[in-house]
């Protein structure tokens, strides 16, 4: 019985200073399924800070899901570009298409339904459906698997399916007999601005009392660190047919760090070692991409059925991401 008052008064403690303490975020002025997903899907590999200016942009642009699903999946794309991963555009596009149709612009308030929709895994469909709906079930991310990993001291290879559905687990009890929609959002705050990967401020953590990773002194040890994907080295001989100021696109590739994405025409080669002649690298998740850039001038009237051309002014629609326009402006600025 102990335990358990104990539990509550500490869940009670951390409820209490994320009311008090929680950023001024600009997704949480309403409790809207739409703002909520939107913020979710971005903050993905991606920093608040960073966030901010990208969601507040998206908003103007696409205040609704209706609007959302009025545009196209180019002009998706080039407002998330430079957020990068850039497929989580093109879900967030296809998601609100069906939102729309079948469910005529309403979300689902349960996250089982949540997760039949593109790009809505357990965490996004949990997010949405707990702060937007008050679901009571928990969302796991690198904050709150952090925040859980040091409370209770766990050396848990979180990454691994039982160690992370245990966690999942936790954390669906963690929320029981509170809001779900607060308790979530403190967890997640707890990680953001206190339980830090590096430096935390134990000393003004609102549930320090129990915490058993500060107590054996195992915080800088909690959570384990994921093993590190080794890095793939990839030559890319990209071709920029250019007709006066249009530039040739293909759909048809097998990059496997532009998938599902318009790219330069062109060859990719798995590498063993650094090659020697390049005109420059760039790096994406875990690939490490040494580029080679050919330039050919034509008309359009020359046809292949793997291309098709958009103007340069407007290729940011069709391909956002930076190594494109790195090789179409390596072109530009190559000294002749």
């Amino acid at each position: 019985m102990k335990k358990k008052e104990a539990f509550f008064k500490e869940r009670e403690k951390l409820l209490h200073w994320f009311l008090e303490n929680q950023r001024p975020l600009p997704w949480r002025k309403i409790p809207d399924p739409y703002p909520i997903w939107i913020s979710e899907v971005m903050l993905q590999q991606t920093t608040v800070t960073t966030v901010i200016p990208y969601f507040k942009k998206f908003m103007e642009q696409f205040p609704d899901v209706l609007s959302l699903a009025k545009s196209s999946e180019s002009q998706v794309k080039a407002i998330w570009a430079g957020l990068g991963y850039y497929n989580r555009a093109k879900q967030l596009w296809r998601a609100s298409q069906i939102l729309v149709k079948e469910y005529k612009g309403e979300f689902p308030k349960n996250y089982t339904t949540l997760m039949e929709l593109p790009g809505f895994g357990p965490y996004t469909s949990r997010a949405v459906s707990s702060i937007a709906f008050d679901e009571p079930v928990g969302v796991l991310d690198g904050n709150v698997i952090r925040v859980l990993s040091r409370y209770f001291d766990w050396p848990m290879k979180w990454w691994q399916g039982p160690d992370r559905l245990e966690l999942q687990f936790c954390v669906d009890n963690w929320v029981q007999n509170f809001s779900s929609a607060q308790m979530n959002q403190a967890l997640m705050e707890l990680g953001a601005t206190i339980c830090t990967p590096q430096s935390p401020s134990c000393l003004t953590c609102p549930i320090i009392e129990y915490c058993q990773s500060h107590k054996k002194q195992t915080v800088s040890k909690r959570p384990l660190s994921k093993p590190k994907k080794p890095k793939q080295l990839w030559l890319w001989q990209a071709h920029v047919h250019k007709s006066q100021l249009y530039v040739a696109l293909t759909k048809t590739h097998d990059l496997p760090f532009l998938k599902g994405q318009d790219v330069l025409p062109g060859k990719a080669q798995l590498l063993s070692k650094k090659p020697s002649i390049f005109d420059f690298k760039h790096s994406i998740t875990h690939y490490q991409i040494y580029v080679t850039v050919q330039s050919t001038s034509h008309s359009r009237r020359f046809r292949d059925k793997n291309i098709y051309w958009v103007q340069l002014n407007q290729l940011k629609l069709y391909c956002p991401s930076s190594l494109i326009h790195k090789a179409v402006a390596f072109i530009k600025d190559r000294p002749r």
